[in-house]
């Protein structure tokens, strides 16, 4: 009896351990992306004062940098996502050695087929541009767009929800917010948690429309998320008055 329950307690310490671990680095993962999107704001303010100095030779080399940033930024979260699902479901096996690379590159594809990445990173270089654009022009097109294809993405936040779909409350004013993996909507922890506790099977997002289904290991507050829903909030006070002018003099 010895010989046989012995494997199987290694094998329970060993993937305890691996969750862990992947938790860890999808932690710090996340905070270096968080500091990446603190950056990418600096560069745009930065880029905006020189575009003021008409110095265009410098802000093209600081789009060039954004450009590089975002790529960076998008290739660390592929492989935060990819870690955090190995380590939530990779079993230990007796019979053969695991190939982690693999798992990694399997799970990063994954992420990449099902991210909107791409959009984002377009977003925020309109954003970069829009802002380098409106020193001079603003209320002008950028070249290129038409007036009615114009997104304000200067105005836009990458969060989906505004408000939590089970509380009604602004996602700006939540304590404790959460957001799902795979869907990427943000909840109240406490209430989608009891929400989820309630449900007698499987538990589909609240959001009107969603198709994806919640699991509780999947349901996180990261660094970025916490950025994100500050910037938000930036945006929002910026949109409730638009004849403040800051004083950055300090």
């Amino acid at each position: 009896m010895a010989s046989t329950s012995a494997p199987h307690r290694s094998n329970a310490g060993g993937y305890s351990r691996m969750k862990s671990a992947a938790s860890k680095l999808y932690n710090d993962n996340q905070s270096l992306i968080a500091e990446m999107r603190r950056a990418f704001n600096m560069m745009k303010e930065i880029a905006v004062d020189l575009e003021k100095d008409k110095k265009s030779d410098l802000v093209k080399e600081l789009e060039n940098g954004v450009a590089e940033l975002l790529e960076a930024s998008d290739d660390c979260m592929h492989l935060s996502t990819a870690i955090l699902s190995v380590g939530n479901e990779y079993r230990p096996r007796q019979e053969q050695l695991t190939d982690f690379k693999k798992l990694l590159d399997d799970e990063i594809t994954k992420s990449k087929a099902t991210s909107s990445s791409t959009s984002q990173n377009h977003q925020f270089l309109r954003q970069f541009r829009e802002a380098v654009w409106n020193v001079h022009h603003s209320g002008i097109p950028m070249p290129g767009e038409e007036q009615e294809d114009i997104v304000m993405t200067s105005t836009e936040s990458n969060i989906l929800n505004k408000t939590c779909p089970v509380t009604g409350k602004p996602v700006t004013e939540l304590a404790d917010p959460v957001r799902s993996m795979d869907c990427k909507h943000v909840y109240d922890k406490n209430a989608i948690m009891y929400h989820m506790r309630s449900m007698k099977s499987n538990c589909p997002c609240p959001v009107a429309g969603c198709p994806k289904e919640l699991q509780v290991q999947r349901l996180i507050c990261d660094p970025l998320l916490l950025v994100e829903i500050e910037e938000m909030r930036t945006m929002s006070k910026g949109a409730a008055q638009p004849g403040v002018i800051e004083d950055f003099t300090g």
